[in-house]
């Protein structure tokens, strides 16, 4: 059985996925990124802790990111991080996507 944390990530996991495959250039920083999860589903994470996401993301071929300055991490969805936020791929520790959602 799956803890209350592991349920989390994985859920924190997918809905980043899912934000970068809404967006026209499948790409956004880490601090927007960090923006969306507390306002649209209510996951309030430090800095260190979405760099932390971002970077397990990154270590599975999910993502990919470029560090452009100090202060500014830019995250580009892969085609693999596509298939697993629409739910054709999976990965262990991503939430899988409901049906139809």
């Amino acid at each position: 059985m799956k803890s209350f944390s592991q349920i989390l990530a994985a859920d924190q996991r997918l809905f980043v996925l899912r934000v970068l495959l809404e967006l026209p250039a499948y790409s956004s920083n880490v601090r927007a990124l960090q923006s969306a999860l507390a306002l649209r589903a209510g996951h309030h994470l430090s800095r260190d802790a979405a760099l932390a996401l971002v970077d397990w993301l990154e270590e599975l071929n999910l993502v990919t990111t470029e560090q452009l300055d100090p202060h500014i991490r830019v995250v580009v969805l892969t085609s693999r991080g596509a298939d697993v936020a629409c739910g054709t791929a999976r990965v262990s520790g991503v939430k899988r996507p409901r049906a139809g959602a």
